[in-house]
């Protein structure tokens, strides 16, 4: 099967080609999955449930968080002395939608 060779019939859009890479370097951590997948059932979580269902130590939970969070992924809502971690659902959208650009 021979390769494309007219590139012109490939959408360029660096915007959502870049928006794509980094969601998905986000993403790129099992870990990370199974806390969104976490997160999606509740209403909110706190690190420390976190932490105790996942198995892993609470510096890795944190780390992987922080990652999810700056990605716009996971929201974080003070409640003293804690914090409530949810989905950001518009963000899971917007990447499926990143996904169907593919």
């Amino acid at each position: 099967m021979p390769c494309v060779t007219d590139l012109a019939v490939v959408e360029v859009d660096e915007v959502k080609e870049q928006a794509l890479a980094n969601a998905a370097k986000a993403l790129a951590h099992p870990a990370r999955i199974r806390i969104l997948r976490i997160l999606a059932r509740q209403q909110g979580c706190l690190n420390s449930d976190l932490v105790s269902e996942l198995g892993l130590a609470q510096s890795t939970v944190s780390e992987h968080l922080r990652i999810l969070k700056v990605a716009g992924f996971v929201i974080a809502e003070p409640n003293p002395p804690r914090i409530c971690f949810s989905v950001d659902q518009a963000k899971l959208d917007q990447f499926r939608e990143l996904l169907s650009y593919l």
